[in-house]
């Protein structure tokens, strides 16, 4: 069922549009990466770059720290769609392919207790520790 305004516009002949990404216009700006980050860190809550777990993630990655960046779901979003980065996503399924390497985790308070879930991330840091010295 169209509505009172859709079958006037369309009386009047004026075609609607969609917008394929209504949050540009509520005010969200888009999310620019500077040209030396080599890993997003994806998170609800993103913990802080000098947190001693990923310290010790970027290191077996031969990264510094100045090469993270933490984001939410809600500004993944808002990244160009040419983004090419690696990322690795804390407690989220990854939403969005960022033509790079992808780990992902439970949320940090949940590894930090887990040798299991530890275990599987060294696991993945080993299978594409290759990729990010490229």
């Amino acid at each position: 069922m169209t509505s009172r305004r859709d079958w006037l516009l369309h009386q009047l002949g004026i075609t609607q549009w969609t917008l394929r990404r209504p949050a540009a216009l509520s005010g969200e700006v888009a999310v620019v990466l500077p040209p030396e980050i080599r890993l997003l860190i994806v998170a609800e809550a993103p913990p802080p770059a000098e947190h001693p777990l990923v310290g010790d993630v970027a290191r077996s990655l031969g990264l510094s720290l100045h090469q993270l960046y933490r984001l939410t779901p809600e500004q993944v979003v808002m990244l160009p769609s040419e983004t090419r980065c690696h990322s690795w996503w804390m407690g989220l399924e990854a939403t969005r392919s960022l033509s790079g390497v992808s780990f992902t985790t439970p949320p940090l308070a949940a590894l930090l207790g887990n040798a299991a879930a530890k275990r599987d991330l060294w696991q993945q840091i080993c299978r594409y520790e290759q990729d990010f010295s490229a």
